[in-house]
């Protein structure tokens, strides 16, 4: 049984603040480090399940926050930028199942730091006609290529909303939101028992697992930040505007789809 671990940062316990996600401060040092003891946690929790292989993919920001040398032995890590299939990177090398660790609220939602791939540049995605986070996003990718998502960790925002999605799966709350940067939180030693034993569990029965999948082609809307962010990303020709800050446009697959928001994403850096 091979299984995917997809790492975030901001649904981790403790996390509150932009800081904390950011290299250049002790505060990040700090929140990576607990990050990789929630990963430690998922693969401690999959091995004990029955997994024969586990892959770690580094899914925060520069996609390298992770500390290897403090990663358990056992698991093999997948670091840096660019890849294709980012938050979902993995999949692709043939896994059985997905876990997402660390993940947050869609953006506009009222969860810790909630955001869509991208806080600056991106307001708003939707595909299909259906508003997505980044475990939506991620989670139908996943399914696209027929693994499912079968065990997430976050906010109580991030479970409240993910959960109808993959209802199935096993989830661990590691705090509850007061506030886009405030609230409560387990200790991170107390969340990683947490993440330990759903992991374990989210393997004990394969035929209750779900795979999400969403329509192909696929329609996707994005509403920006600004203005200044759709007059940017429609000088892509196969974008439709719909209003100043709204475009769309039609993905055949959410491979594609997903790859394109990526380079929107890469574009906004012009204008930061």
């Amino acid at each position: 049984m091979r299984i995917l671990i997809s790492t975030d940062i901001e649904g981790v316990a403790g996390v509150f603040h932009a800081e904390q996600t950011r290299a250049g401060n002790g505060e990040y040092e700090l929140a990576r480090r607990w990050m990789t003891r929630e990963a430690n946690a998922a693969v401690e929790g999959a091995f004990a399940g029955g997994a024969t292989e586990v892959m770690v993919n580094d899914s925060h920001g520069s996609f390298r926050n992770l500390l290897p040398d403090e990663l358990d032995p056992r698991a093999r890590l997948v670091l840096g930028k660019p890849r294709y299939l980012s938050m979902a990177a993995g999949v692709e090398a043939g896994c059985d199942a997905m876990f997402m660790i660390g993940f947050h609220g869609k953006a506009q939602s009222a969860g810790i730091l909630a955001h869509t791939i991208n806080s600056f540049a991106f307001a708003r995605v939707w595909l299909g006609g259906v508003e997505a986070g980044e475990a939506m996003i991620y989670g139908a990718l996943a399914g696209e290529r027929g693994v499912p998502v079968v065990m997430a960790s976050g906010d109580d925002v991030f479970v409240e909303e993910t959960q109808p999605i993959f209802p199935s799966a096993h989830f661990v709350q590691t705090k509850s939101a007061w506030g886009q940067g405030s609230g409560m939180t387990l200790s991170p030693a107390h969340s990683c028992e947490l993440i330990r034993e759903a992991a374990k569990m989210s393997l004990a029965d394969t035929r209750k697992w779900h795979t999400f999948k969403v329509d192909t082609p696929v329609e996707v809307r994005l509403q920006t930040q600004t203005t200044a962010l759709a007059d940017l990303f429609c000088q892509w020709p196969t974008l439709e505007r719909v209003d100043g800050v709204t475009l769309q446009f039609e993905a055949p697959t959410v491979e594609a789809a997903v790859r394109m928001l990526n380079c929107l994403s890469a574009m906004s850096f012009m204008l930061r």
